[in-house]
Protein backbone atom coordinates (compact mmCIF):
# COMPACT_ATOMS: atom_id res chain seq x y z
CA UNK A 1 0.00 0.00 0.00
CA UNK A 2 1.45 3.27 -0.61
CA UNK A 3 -0.08 6.73 0.61
CA UNK A 4 -0.35 10.24 -0.90
CA UNK A 5 -1.25 13.19 0.41
CA UNK A 6 -3.22 15.56 -1.84
CA UNK A 7 -6.82 13.77 -2.73
CA UNK A 8 -8.33 17.10 -4.68
CA UNK A 9 -5.93 17.12 -7.14
CA UNK A 10 -6.65 19.31 -10.31
CA UNK A 11 -7.98 16.95 -13.28
CA UNK A 12 -4.95 17.98 -15.60
CA UNK A 13 -2.46 15.98 -13.12
CA UNK A 14 -4.92 12.77 -13.04
CA UNK A 15 -3.67 10.25 -15.80
CA UNK A 16 -6.13 7.62 -17.23
CA UNK A 17 -4.50 4.39 -16.79
CA UNK A 18 -3.86 3.85 -20.65
CA UNK A 19 -1.50 6.67 -20.25
CA UNK A 20 0.54 5.18 -17.68
CA UNK A 21 3.64 3.26 -18.15
CA UNK A 22 3.04 -0.15 -17.72
CA UNK A 23 5.88 -1.78 -19.62
CA UNK A 24 10.02 -1.53 -19.81
CA UNK A 25 10.67 -1.09 -23.76
CA UNK A 26 11.49 -4.11 -25.81
CA UNK A 27 14.90 -5.00 -26.98
CA UNK A 28 14.68 -4.01 -30.73
CA UNK A 29 17.32 -6.61 -31.36
CA UNK A 30 17.30 -9.23 -28.67
CA UNK A 31 19.99 -11.63 -28.39
CA UNK A 32 19.86 -14.96 -28.15
CA UNK A 33 19.67 -16.38 -24.22
CA UNK A 34 22.02 -18.96 -22.70
CA UNK A 35 20.20 -20.59 -19.34
CA UNK A 36 22.69 -21.84 -16.41
CA UNK A 37 20.65 -23.27 -14.66
CA UNK A 38 16.73 -24.99 -15.20
CA UNK A 39 15.54 -25.28 -11.55
CA UNK A 40 11.65 -24.26 -10.67
CA UNK A 41 12.36 -20.02 -10.88
CA UNK A 42 13.61 -20.98 -14.66
CA UNK A 43 10.97 -23.23 -15.48
CA UNK A 44 7.49 -21.05 -13.84
CA UNK A 45 9.27 -17.67 -14.50
CA UNK A 46 12.26 -16.99 -16.76
CA UNK A 47 11.41 -19.49 -19.59
CA UNK A 48 7.56 -18.39 -19.89
CA UNK A 49 8.28 -14.78 -19.75
CA UNK A 50 11.24 -15.06 -22.82
CA UNK A 51 8.41 -17.32 -24.67
CA UNK A 52 5.54 -14.44 -24.37
CA UNK A 53 8.16 -11.51 -25.16
CA UNK A 54 9.60 -12.98 -28.13
CA UNK A 55 13.67 -13.42 -26.71
CA UNK A 56 15.12 -16.62 -28.10
CA UNK A 57 15.97 -18.86 -26.03
CA UNK A 58 19.91 -20.98 -27.26
CA UNK A 59 19.71 -23.46 -25.13
CA UNK A 60 20.11 -23.89 -21.30
CA UNK A 61 22.25 -25.76 -19.06
CA UNK A 62 21.77 -27.58 -15.31
CA UNK A 63 23.58 -30.07 -13.82
CA UNK A 64 20.68 -31.78 -13.17
CA UNK A 65 19.78 -33.15 -16.31
CA UNK A 66 16.30 -34.42 -14.97
CA UNK A 67 16.15 -30.53 -14.49
CA UNK A 68 17.43 -29.74 -17.96
CA UNK A 69 15.07 -32.04 -19.80
CA UNK A 70 11.46 -30.93 -18.06
CA UNK A 71 12.53 -27.19 -18.49
CA UNK A 72 13.46 -27.99 -22.14
CA UNK A 73 10.37 -29.81 -22.35
CA UNK A 74 7.61 -27.17 -20.91
CA UNK A 75 9.03 -24.35 -22.38
CA UNK A 76 10.09 -25.77 -26.24
CA UNK A 77 13.84 -25.05 -25.42
CA UNK A 78 15.56 -27.28 -28.07
CA UNK A 79 18.63 -27.39 -27.20
CA UNK A 80 20.24 -28.54 -23.96
CA UNK A 81 24.02 -28.55 -23.47
CA UNK A 82 25.85 -31.26 -21.92
CA UNK A 83 28.30 -29.48 -19.43
CA UNK A 84 28.63 -25.47 -18.30
CA UNK A 85 31.54 -25.55 -20.75
CA UNK A 86 29.73 -26.21 -23.62
CA UNK A 87 26.87 -24.07 -22.79
CA UNK A 88 29.28 -21.05 -22.14
CA UNK A 89 30.76 -21.52 -26.15
CA UNK A 90 27.95 -19.22 -27.48
CA UNK A 91 29.13 -15.85 -28.73
CA UNK A 92 26.91 -13.01 -28.71
CA UNK A 93 24.19 -14.34 -26.06
CA UNK A 94 23.36 -13.03 -22.67
CA UNK A 95 23.96 -15.96 -20.05
CA UNK A 96 21.13 -15.99 -17.63
CA UNK A 97 22.32 -17.37 -14.52
CA UNK A 98 19.76 -19.02 -12.37
CA UNK A 99 21.82 -20.97 -9.64
CA UNK A 100 21.81 -20.73 -6.03
CA UNK A 101 24.37 -17.21 -4.37
CA UNK A 102 26.92 -19.68 -3.59
CA UNK A 103 27.34 -20.66 -7.42
CA UNK A 104 27.41 -17.32 -9.08
CA UNK A 105 31.04 -16.29 -8.44
CA UNK A 106 32.52 -19.56 -9.73
CA UNK A 107 30.43 -19.36 -13.11
CA UNK A 108 30.99 -15.73 -13.77
CA UNK A 109 34.87 -16.72 -13.61
CA UNK A 110 34.27 -18.78 -17.02
CA UNK A 111 32.08 -16.50 -18.94
CA UNK A 112 33.88 -15.28 -22.18
CA UNK A 113 35.88 -11.79 -21.20
CA UNK A 114 33.48 -9.27 -21.59
CA UNK A 115 30.11 -11.18 -21.52
CA UNK A 116 26.18 -9.64 -21.23
CA UNK A 117 24.82 -11.69 -18.38
CA UNK A 118 21.75 -11.09 -15.74
CA UNK A 119 22.43 -12.32 -12.77
CA UNK A 120 19.69 -14.52 -9.91
CA UNK A 121 19.78 -12.59 -6.48
CA UNK A 122 20.91 -12.90 -3.95
CA UNK A 123 24.21 -11.28 -4.90
CA UNK A 124 26.01 -13.94 -3.03
CA UNK A 125 25.03 -15.72 -0.04
CA UNK A 126 27.18 -12.54 2.16
CA UNK A 127 28.38 -9.11 1.85
CA UNK A 128 32.12 -10.51 1.38
CA UNK A 129 30.87 -12.53 -1.61
CA UNK A 130 29.06 -9.75 -2.91
CA UNK A 131 32.28 -7.44 -3.12
CA UNK A 132 33.97 -10.08 -4.65
CA UNK A 133 31.38 -10.85 -7.38
CA UNK A 134 31.49 -6.66 -7.79
CA UNK A 135 35.42 -7.13 -8.51
CA UNK A 136 34.72 -10.30 -11.11
CA UNK A 137 32.29 -8.56 -12.99
CA UNK A 138 35.06 -4.97 -13.22
CA UNK A 139 37.50 -7.18 -13.33
CA UNK A 140 36.40 -9.02 -16.22
CA UNK A 141 34.46 -6.65 -18.20
CA UNK A 142 30.87 -8.00 -18.06
CA UNK A 143 28.07 -6.85 -18.50
CA UNK A 144 26.01 -7.90 -15.50
CA UNK A 145 22.92 -6.63 -13.81
CA UNK A 146 20.89 -8.58 -10.38
CA UNK A 147 17.34 -9.67 -11.25
CA UNK A 148 14.99 -7.19 -9.19
CA UNK A 149 12.16 -7.61 -11.25
CA UNK A 150 9.74 -6.09 -8.88
CA UNK A 151 10.39 -2.59 -10.08
CA UNK A 152 9.38 -3.65 -14.19
CA UNK A 153 6.18 -5.06 -13.30
CA UNK A 154 3.53 -3.43 -14.69
CA UNK A 155 1.92 -2.39 -11.20
CA UNK A 156 5.35 -0.91 -10.06
CA UNK A 157 6.01 1.08 -13.14
CA UNK A 158 2.24 2.55 -13.19
CA UNK A 159 3.00 3.56 -9.92
CA UNK A 160 6.45 4.98 -10.32
CA UNK A 161 4.85 6.90 -13.32
CA UNK A 162 1.91 8.34 -11.51
CA UNK A 163 3.93 9.15 -8.30
CA UNK A 164 6.68 11.33 -10.32
CA UNK A 165 3.72 12.66 -12.36
CA UNK A 166 2.32 14.35 -9.24
CA UNK A 167 -0.86 12.25 -9.31
CA UNK A 168 -0.62 10.91 -5.99
CA UNK A 169 0.11 14.17 -3.93
CA UNK A 170 3.15 13.95 -1.62
CA UNK A 171 3.97 10.03 -1.14
CA UNK A 172 3.67 10.30 2.79
CA UNK A 173 3.31 6.21 3.37
CA UNK A 174 4.56 2.74 2.34
CA UNK A 175 3.18 -0.40 4.03
CA UNK A 176 4.17 -3.79 2.57
CA UNK A 177 2.42 -6.91 4.30
CA UNK A 178 2.99 -10.47 3.32
CA UNK A 179 1.35 -13.31 4.86
CA UNK A 180 1.47 -16.66 3.10
CA UNK A 181 2.38 -20.30 3.22
CA UNK A 182 5.93 -20.01 1.18
CA UNK A 183 6.81 -23.52 -0.44
CA UNK A 184 9.93 -23.58 0.63
CA UNK A 185 10.69 -27.40 0.24
CA UNK A 186 10.60 -26.96 -3.78
CA UNK A 187 14.37 -25.39 -2.97
CA UNK A 188 16.46 -27.34 -1.11
CA UNK A 189 19.29 -25.46 -1.38
CA UNK A 190 18.60 -22.86 1.00
CA UNK A 191 18.75 -25.23 3.88
CA UNK A 192 21.85 -24.09 6.06
CA UNK A 193 21.74 -20.76 4.10
CA UNK A 194 22.87 -17.87 6.31
CA UNK A 195 20.55 -15.19 5.08
CA UNK A 196 17.20 -16.23 3.62
CA UNK A 197 14.17 -14.21 3.81
CA UNK A 198 15.29 -10.77 2.67
CA UNK A 199 18.26 -11.93 0.47
CA UNK A 200 16.35 -14.58 -1.47
CA UNK A 201 12.89 -12.99 -1.26
CA UNK A 202 12.00 -9.59 0.29
CA UNK A 203 14.75 -7.92 -1.68
CA UNK A 204 12.64 -7.26 -4.63
CA UNK A 205 10.38 -5.08 -1.59
CA UNK A 206 13.17 -3.34 -0.56
CA UNK A 207 14.58 -2.59 -4.19
CA UNK A 208 11.44 -1.02 -5.13
CA UNK A 209 10.88 1.02 -2.48
CA UNK A 210 14.21 2.57 -3.43
CA UNK A 211 13.17 3.10 -6.77
CA UNK A 212 9.91 4.86 -6.23
CA UNK A 213 11.08 6.60 -2.79
CA UNK A 214 15.19 6.76 -2.75
CA UNK A 215 17.45 5.98 -0.27
CA UNK A 216 16.33 5.92 3.47
CA UNK A 217 18.80 7.19 6.10
CA UNK A 218 18.72 4.06 7.73
CA UNK A 219 17.13 0.50 8.01
CA UNK A 220 15.77 -1.24 11.29
CA UNK A 221 15.07 -4.92 10.87
CA UNK A 222 14.57 -8.39 12.85
CA UNK A 223 14.70 -11.63 11.21
CA UNK A 224 13.00 -14.95 13.07
CA UNK A 225 12.82 -18.66 12.11
CA UNK A 226 9.91 -20.48 12.58
CA UNK A 227 8.91 -23.81 14.67
CA UNK A 228 7.70 -25.41 11.34
CA UNK A 229 11.18 -24.98 9.28
CA UNK A 230 13.98 -25.96 12.05
CA UNK A 231 16.59 -26.19 8.36
CA UNK A 232 16.07 -22.58 7.77
CA UNK A 233 17.68 -19.37 9.17
CA UNK A 234 14.94 -17.22 9.02
CA UNK A 235 11.23 -16.78 7.29
CA UNK A 236 9.72 -13.58 9.11
CA UNK A 237 10.69 -10.15 9.30
CA UNK A 238 9.70 -6.58 10.30
CA UNK A 239 11.13 -3.71 8.88
CA UNK A 240 11.45 0.02 9.30
CA UNK A 241 13.24 2.04 6.65
CA UNK A 242 14.02 5.36 7.96
CA UNK A 243 12.91 8.41 5.45
CA UNK A 244 12.79 10.77 8.38
CA UNK A 245 9.97 12.90 8.80
CA UNK A 246 8.55 13.29 5.33
CA UNK A 247 7.94 9.17 4.89
CA UNK A 248 6.71 6.49 7.12
CA UNK A 249 7.93 2.99 5.40
CA UNK A 250 7.08 -0.34 7.29
CA UNK A 251 7.29 -4.29 6.02
CA UNK A 252 5.43 -7.37 7.69
CA UNK A 253 6.76 -10.58 6.18
CA UNK A 254 5.63 -13.85 7.08
CA UNK A 255 6.41 -16.92 5.21
CA UNK A 256 5.23 -19.43 7.24
CA UNK A 257 1.39 -19.09 7.87
CA UNK A 258 -0.49 -22.31 7.43
CA UNK A 259 -3.36 -20.96 8.68
CA UNK A 260 -5.62 -20.52 5.40
CA UNK A 261 -6.33 -16.89 3.97
CA UNK A 262 -9.39 -16.00 6.72
CA UNK A 263 -7.51 -16.87 9.52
Amino acid sequence: MVGGHGADLPAQRRRAVSDLTQAWPRASHPRPIVLIGAGAIARIAHLPSYTRVGYPVAGLFDINAEHARAAATSCGVTTIYPSLQAAIQRDGVIFDLAVPADRILGILEQLPHGSAVLIQKPMGPDLAEARRILECCTRRELTAAINFQLRFSPGMLALRDLIANGSLGTLVDIDVRVVIDQPWHLWTFLEGAPRLEIAYHSVHYLDAIRWIAGEPRGVYCRVVGHPSTPDLRDTRSSIVLDYGDRLRCSLVLNHTHKAGPRA
